[in-house]
C-alpha cells in the first residue's frame, strides 16, 4: 500500500492486521510494530483501529504481543534517562481509587532514604480523584515542569510529582482516547501496554504498582486484578525494569479523607507521624516495596515518619514546585453531616457510591476540561469496624454550593451499613506479584 499524501510504500495492510487478531492469532511483530507506528502517523484510521482494539479485547494477546505493542508505543515518543542523577530510581503506579491519596505521603517518604522518585501523575476523571488535583489545593503549587525542571528537583530534593510530558508515548495518548469511545477499555492487555509503555518510557530503574480490586476500584473483580498485575509486571520485567505489585483492596475507601485539600491535609497528618491507620499500612507497604527493588530492603520506613525526614522531603518538594507547603487549603463553604440512626458497629461504607458522592459535591470531573472545587469533598468521621452511637456523625459532605448536597445524599443512600456484629477484617494488601 501507498500513502496518497507522502508516496510512501507501506509495509502491511491494516485490515490483514486485523483479520489476523479477529480470527484468534498472533499478530507478527514487525507487523504489530508497523500497526502502532501507522496509527500514530494517522495512516492507520480511527475505525481501523477500534477494530484491531474490539478484536485485542476478544481474543487477547500472547504476552510476546503485549510486549512488542508496549515497546512500539514507547518508540513512538522520547524515552527518558535518569542515569546521571547517580542515585537508583523508583516509581510507583495505582490503578486508582477512592481516597487514594498514597503518592502524597510516598514519594517524599521514599525520598528521604535517597533514592530518587520520578512520579509522573495525573488529572482525575469521574470518581476517581487525580493526583495533581490533589496537589493544586496547595497555593501556588505548578504541576508543569519542564525536564531541566524535574531532573533539578530530583537530584536536589530527591522527589518530584509532576504532569506528565506529551513526549511520552504519544500512540497511547490516541489509543487511550479512542478506547474509551468504543467499548474497549476493558481489555487488559491494552490497560497494560498503555500504563507500562509511560512508565518504561520514564526511564525508572524500578516500579510497584498498586493494581485495586473492588467496588471503587477500576477493576472490580479481584481475578482481572490479578490478570492485570501479572500482565505488567511480566511487561516490566520483560523491559528490564525491576517490577512488583501489589494487590489491594478497595471495597472501602482509603483513609478518611475523599476530595482534594482534604487528600493533602491527611496525608501531611501521615508524613507527622499520625493518620488513618489503613493510609499508613498503604504506604509503608509500598514503601518497603520500592525501596527493596532500589537496594534498601532493611530500610526502617515507619522510623522516617516518625523523626521527621519524610517530612522534611515533602516540605522542601512543595517549596520546589513553587507552592507554600505553611499556608492553609481551601475550606469547603458548605457543610451537611450526617449521623448514625442507631447504635452498633459500622459494617460497610461502598467506595464507589462515597466516590461518587464525591464527585457530585464537585471534588471530581465528568470531563477533562471541567475544573475541580478543592474544598468539596467528604470527610467520614467512622470506617467499618468502628462502633458508633446513635446521633453520632458518620460523614460530612463538603462543597461550595449547598444545591449540590441532594445529589450526593443519593449517591451515597444505601451506601453504608450498621449492624450489631463487626465485619471480619481483612488485610489491604492481598497479594504480592513478582516477575
Amino acid at each position: 500500500m501507498t500513502d496518497p499524501d507522502t508516496g510512501r510504500v507501506e509495509a502491511f495492510d491494516a485490515v490483514d492486521v486485523i483479520r489476523a487478531k479477529r480470527d484468534g492469532g498472533a499478530v507478527p511483530e514487525d507487523a504489530l510494530r508497523w500497526m502502532i507506528d501507522a496509527y500514530t502517523r494517522e495512516y492507520v484510521s480511527d475505525a481501523q483501529m477500534a477494530a484491531f482494539a474490539m478484536a485485542v479485547l476478544l481474543n487477547g494477546m500472547t504476552r510476546d504481543e503485549i510486549r512488542v505493542m508496549t515497546d512500539a508505543m514507547i518508540a513512538s515518543g522520547e524515552r527518558m534517562s535518569f542515569e546521571g542523577l547517580g542515585k537508583p530510581t523508583a516509581d510507583k503506579h495505582s490503578t486508582g481509587g477512592v481516597g487514594d491519596k498514597i503518592t502524597l505521603p510516598l514519594a517524599p517518604l521514599v525520598a528521604s532514604f535517597g533514592v530518587a522518585v520520578p512520579q509522573l501523575s495525573g488529572r482525575g476523571l469521574g470518581h476517581t480523584g487525580g493526583t495533581l488535583d490533589k496537589l493544586e489545593s496547595i497555593p501556588g503549587w505548578r504541576a508543569a515542569l519542564t525536564n531541566d525542571e524535574l531532573f533539578a528537583q530530583l537530584r536536589d530534593v530527591g522527589a518530584v510529582i509532576c504532569a506528565a510530558g506529551t513526549g511520552l508515548a504519544p500512540a497511547d495518548k490516541r489509543l487511550y482516547a479512542l478506547r474509551d469511545v468504543t467499548g474497549t477499555v476493558e481489555a487488559i492487555p491494552l490497560i497494560a501496554s498503555s500504563i507500562m509503555s509511560k512508565k518504561i518510557a520514564e526511564g525508572t530503574g524500578a516500579l510497584v504498582l498498586d493494581v485495586k480490586f473492588g467496588s471503587g476500584a477500576f477493576m472490580r473483580d479481584v481475578e482481572r486484578a490479578r490478570e492485570l498485575a501479572r500482565t505488567m509486571v511480566e511487561l516490566g520485567t520483560d523491559s528490564g525494569v525491576a517490577t512488583t505489585a501489589l494487590l489491594t483492596d478497595m471495597n472501602t475507601p482509603l483513609g478518611l479523607a475523599i476530595g482534594n485539600a482534604n487528600e493533602v491535609r491527611e496525608s501531611v497528618e501521615v508524613l507527622a507521624g499520625g493518620g488513618p491507620a489503613d493510609v499508613v499500612e498503604l504506604t509503608v507497604a509500598l514503601a518497603r516495596e520500592m525501596l527493596a527493588l532500589a537496594g534498601q530492603p532493611e530500610a526502617d520506613v515507619e522510623e522516617a515518619l516518625r523523626d521527621g525526614r519524610a517530612m522534611d522531603t515533602w516540605r522542601a518538594m512543595i517549596r520546589a514546585q513553587d507552592g507554600d507547603p505553611d499556608a492553609p487549603l481551601p475550606a469547603p463553604r458548605e457543610t451537611h453531616t450526617v449521623t448514625a440512626p442507631s447504635s452498633g458497629v459500622v459494617t460497610r461504607l461502598d467506595a464507589l457510591a462515597f466516590g461518587i458522592g464525591a464527585w457530585r459535591l464537585g471534588a471530581g470531573r465528568a470531563r477533562a476540561q471541567d475544573p475541580v472545587v478543592h474544598a468539596a469533598g467528604i470527610d467520614l468521621h467512622a470506617k467499618p469496624g468502628d462502633e458508633v452511637t446513635a446521633g453520632q456523625p458518620l460523614f460530612t459532605l463538603l462543597a461550595d454550593d449547598g444545591a449540590r448536597f441532594a445529589r450526593a445524599l443519593e449517591a451515597v443512600e444505601g451506601a453504608w451499613e450498621i449492624g450489631p456484629d463487626a465485619p471480619t477484617p481483612a488485610p489491604i494488601v492481598r497479594e504480592r506479584i513478582t516477575g
